[in-house]
């Protein structure tokens, strides 16, 4: 083989495992959003858990709540759910979001929509972590916008 076409070929094989080096990169800031967190919203606490996907997006579910049985000692139910048929999911399972995806350019996570349950409706996700460590999410309707604090706890 020529010393040229061994140079060109180091020169591919370098380029190669740069871009590796980088996606790997990328890969563990977008996995930083993974694990349990805890917040309260309209005056229920509760915990939720981010975790990646197979297709390497996240999927976000509601684990506990602290307030998780009605009046009558029954689980509540996701009563306010527009599928009809999760309406019988108890509220500490309800999946709240699916297919989010890291942007690195803009060092956040999008793509989707999340659930609230508290109101049955699905708004425009964002979320990316404040200065102080804490998970922002926003979700937006047209033009009204509602920001939720989660903390990081495992």
């Amino acid at each position: 083989m020529k010393v040229k076409n061994v140079l060109m070929l180091l020169a591919i094989t370098l380029m190669c495992g740069q871009f590796a080096v980088a996606q790997n990169a990328l890969n563990d800031k977008a996995d930083n959003i993974v694990g349990i967190y805890e917040s309260v919203q309209n005056g229920d606490r509760f915990r939720a858990k981010i975790e990646k996907l197979k297709d390497g997006t996240y999927r976000g579910q509601i684990i506990w709540m602290e307030k998780d049985k009605n009046k009558d000692g029954n689980k509540i139910l996701d009563t306010k759910n527009p599928d009809k048929s999760l309406r019988n999911t108890p509220a500490d399972r309800i999946v709240i979001f699916s297919g989010l995806k890291y942007d690195g350019k803009d060092h956040e996570w999008g793509g989707t929509k999340i659930y609230d349950p508290q109101r049955g409706v699905k708004a425009k996700m964002t979320a990316s972590f404040a200065a102080d460590g804490r998970l922002k999410i926003t979700g937006s309707v047209l033009l009204i916008s509602e920001s939720v604090y989660w903390n990081k706890i495992n």
